[in-house]
Order: structure tokens, then C-alpha cells, then sequence
């Protein structure tokens, strides 16, 4: 016989025969569930689907006669048996998040832990012949028992399940897949003392995979996992600025964001260090690539996308965003001999990024250090720094190649004396208006940095 899922009423006098009654029926529908067989079952569980959605855990027990509970044991029991095949394995999640996500039946998701109901999402989440679509409804209901409180929470972690679904997240191909997973990370590092240090490091580790999405969504995951963490861990330093040689514009502009997130903790001097480094790739890293896509692809057509070329302009843009959101971060850069970095990215002719960003980044230092203009004026000569003052952002498309040859094999080291000075020179607030109405001899400055 099939279960009748609408529960009819009854009057007080029949209460009692009602009762037995719809006992014994639960006793034969749980009967008919142990002695069928696949087909029987999954029709049984598209009704319960349909029927059942949506409900509260009062409203399950109605049902069942106060024996949902027996009905779930039986759907994980075979889940468990049948999983690494697939068999029904679509109509059996569901079912179970019609148990767990239930208002008020905690006590569903309790009896699911109990029988190693985490492990076996988990584990699922692992195999690669199981379609997606069932991983995302194993995605679906670690989100419904992480949300369930810390206690939950903490046995996803104890289970290994932030390198699972970690690893999950960078192998997916189903971008909306991928969105769910980044759900249940920040909220695994959410109200989770114990264990937001594990997600936190699961996050960075992500940083260094190959699919663009799971970058991005790590990126703004960690972002929020940053503040909770409080101290930065020092892996996350090569592992930001790794990700800036990522061919997608989405990517770049998270790890920028992060990196001016990570200003604000004891990582700054490292990363500043960092990206004024990746403003000159090492020639043997050049040449290496380089022979590699002229063995692949044979030709020099694609060197614009070499990544340590594509790293180099990310950098240089990141340089100038931080540089003009804070006085202090760009004259931290320019001790760190920044000028001579740009000049030699201004002057790479296999990338024109590379040079653009460079020249948009190197005008905004000339422009607010009289000292950094005297020293890149005399290194580039007359002519090309006219041309740099007249259009820096199209510099690279009027410039010849003996000047690209200047400027990448520039020698500009400002001395940190000139520098300290240009660093007292800075005025410390904006103009007042009668400061603005004086005649230009009685009152001059450098352009402020602007915030």
C-alpha cells in the first residue's frame, strides 16, 4: 500500500479508534518502504516530495503519527547504502531537507548528524561520478544544519568538511553551484570561534586554484572572514598577489580590494614590498615563459597574456589606487623606490597594459612630489617628459622604442634623505579659502593626495 500523506480529522469520541488506526497504517507504509525496491521507493519519495514541502516538524509528525522520525532513519540508512552510485539520490536529499529545514524539528537534524548524515554530504561532495546537481543539494542541506547554531557547525569542521567543500568549490563547473558553497564558507566562519581559523586558511588555500570563480567568491569570502580572524596570517600575503596575474578583470578587482582591506594589519609592509617587486619580473621567470608559448603556440602574439606580464600591470594599478587612498601608503611606495619600478613597467613594449598602468600611476607621485618630478624629469630628458606630462594614459602609443628602452633600463634610486624631506614638505591639511584666494608667489604647494 502507498502512504496517504493528507492527515484526516477526527471527533473526540473517535480519537482513540483514529489513532490505532493511522498507527497501523504508518506500521504498513514502513512495512511496504523495507520490502520494496528501488522503484517503488523513489515513487513513494516524489510523493512525500510533493506533499510535504514546506512543512513544520508538528505538521511531519501528524503525518507520520509521531513517527517521522522512522520515515527519516529508513531515507539515510539507504542514502547511506546507495549514495556512491547515485541511486535515487536526487529524491533522497530533498526529502531529507524536507525534514531538516522543517520549523521547529531540530531534533530531525540531530537524528541526522546521529547516523553520520554530515560525513555522507561530505562525501558526496567528493565524487566525481555523481552529477552536480545532487552535490548542490548536499550543498543545500550543510547549509541548513551550519545555520542550525555553533554546536552544528563545528561537527561540519570536526568532519573535515572545510577542505571538502573547499575543494569543492574549485573543481565545480556551475557558477550558481559555486555561489551556494561560498554561502555555507561564510557561514562556517561566522559565530564559529573554534574553527574560523581553519575556514579562514581554507579561503587563502583557494586563492591558488585554477577556476576564476572559486578566486573571486574566496576573495570577497575572505574579505568578511578578515575582520572576524583579526590578525592577517602571513600566507595570505603571495597568495593575494599571486592572483593578480588572473586574465579576468573580476578577479584583479577583488584581490585589490582585499589587498586594500589587508592596509590596515601587520602584512601592509609585506605586501607594499610585493607589489613594488612585481613591477620587475625576473628575467629568468620572463624567459621561461616566454620560450614556453613560443613552444606551445609559436608565435609572440600571445606574450600580451603572459601572466608575470598581466601580474605587472595589476600591479601597478594597485600601487596607484593605494597610493592615492592614503598620504602615508605613498610615501611608504616611494622609500621603497617605486618611481624606478613604474619606469621600467612604462618601458615594457611586449605589454601595453603593463605601460599604461605604469604612466597613469607614475603622473599621480610627479604630480604630488616635487622631488619625484625632478628625478623621473631628468631620467626620461626633455622631450619624452613633455609627452609623459601632456598624456601619461597614452604615453605608450607616442613614444618610440629608443624611449621605451630609457625607461625600462632607468637607474632612479631617490635618495631617502630627499625623501624624508619631500615627506615634511607634504602640507599636513587641505587649503583653507583664504589660503585659495592668495596670488600663487605668496602661497604654493604640491597637489595633495586626494582620499
Amino acid at each position: 500500500m502507498s502512504w496517504q500523506w493528507i492527515h484526516s480529522s477526527s471527533t473526540p469520541d473517535m480519537t482513540s479508534i483514529k489513532e490505532q488506526a493511522a498507527v497501523s497504517r504508518l506500521i504498513s507504509f514502513l512495512q511496504e518502504w523495507d520490502g520494496t525496491g528501488k522503484v517503488t521507493r523513489s515513487h513513494i519519495l516524489e510523493n512525500f516530495i510533493l506533499a510535504n514541502k514546506g512543512k513544520t516538524g508538528p505538521e511531519l509528525e501528524m503525518e507520520f503519527s509521531q513517527g517521522a522520525s522512522l520515515f527519516l532513519a529508513r531515507i539515510t540508512a539507504w542514502l547511506r547504502l546507495t549514495y556512491m552510485y547515485g541511486t535515487c539520490l536526487d529524491q533522497q536529499l530533498k526529502s531529507i531537507g524536507i525534514f531538516l529545514s522543517a520549523a521547529n524539528g531540530q531534533r530531525y537534524i540531530i537524528e541526522f548528524l546521529e547516523i553520520g548524515g554530515v560525513l555522507t554530504l561530505l562525501e558526496i561532495l567528493g565524487l566525481k561520478q555523481l552529477k552536480e546537481e545532487a552535490k548542490k543539494e548536499s550543498i543545500k542541506l550543510l547549509q541548513i544544519i551550519a545555520s542550525s547554531g555553533r554546536k552544528f557547525k563545528e561537527i561540519i569542521c570536526e568532519s573535515y568538511g572545510v577542505r571538502s567543500i573547499a575543494e569543492f568549490l574549485a573543481t565545480s563547473k556551475s557558477e550558481e553551484t559555486q555561489e551556494q558553497v561560498q554561502i555555507l564558507l561564510d557561514t562556517l566562519g561566522h559565530g564559529n570561534p573554534k574553527y574560523q581559523m581553519q575556514v579562514y586558511k581554507g579561503l587563502i588555500a583557494l586563492l591558488k586554484c585554477t577556476s576564476p570563480k572559486a578566486q573571486q567568491l574566496s576573495l570577497q569570502t575572505l574579505r568578511t572572514i578578515q575582520t572576524i580572524v583579526g590578525k592577517a596570517h602571513p600566507s595570505i600575503v603571495g597568495s593575494v598577489l599571486g592572483v593578480l596575474h588572473s586574465l579576468h578583470l573580476e578577479v584583479q578587482y577583488e584581490a585589490i580590494q582585499l589587498i586594500k582591506d589587508l592596509m590596515a594589519y601587520d602584512v601592509q609592509p609585506a605586501i607594499l614590498q610585493g607589489l613594488v617587486a612585481l613591477l620587475k619580473p625576473s628575467r629568468q621567470e620572463t624567459a621561461r615563459m616566454q620560450a614556453k608559448i613560443l613552444e606551445e603556440a609559436g608565435t609572440l602574439h600571445l606574450m600580451e597574456s603572459l601572466p608575470v606580464y598581466i601580474q605587472q600591470a595589476a600591479a601597478a594599478k594597485a600601487i596607484g589606487i593605494l597610493a592615492q587612498d592614503s598620504r602615508e601608503l605613498a610615501e611608504e611606495l616611494l622609500f621603497l623606490n617605486v618611481v624606478h619600478g613604474l619606469m621600467c613597467a612604462m618601458g615594457n613594449k611586449d605589454h601595453t597594459n603593463s605601460q599604461r598602468q605604469a604612466s597613469i600611476t607614475l603622473e599621480f607621485f610627479v604630480q604630488n612630489f616635487i622631488v619625484v618630478e625632478n628625478y623621473v624629469k631628468e631620467a626620461m630628458g626633455e622631450k619624452l617628459f613633455q609627452l609623459f606630462m601632456q598624456d601619461a594614459t597614452n604615453l605608450y602609443l607616442n613614444m618610440d622604442a629608443v624611449q621605451a628602452d630609457i625607461l625600462a633600463s632607468n637607474i632612479v634610486n631617490i635618495p631617502a634623505d630627499f625623501l624624508a624631506r619631500a615627506k615634511m614638505d607634504w602640507p599636513e591639511r587641505e587649503s583653507s579659502p583664504e589660503e585659495e584666494m592668495q596670488p600663487e608667489d605668496n602661497y604654493t604647494s604640491p597637489k595633495p593626495a586626494t582620499s
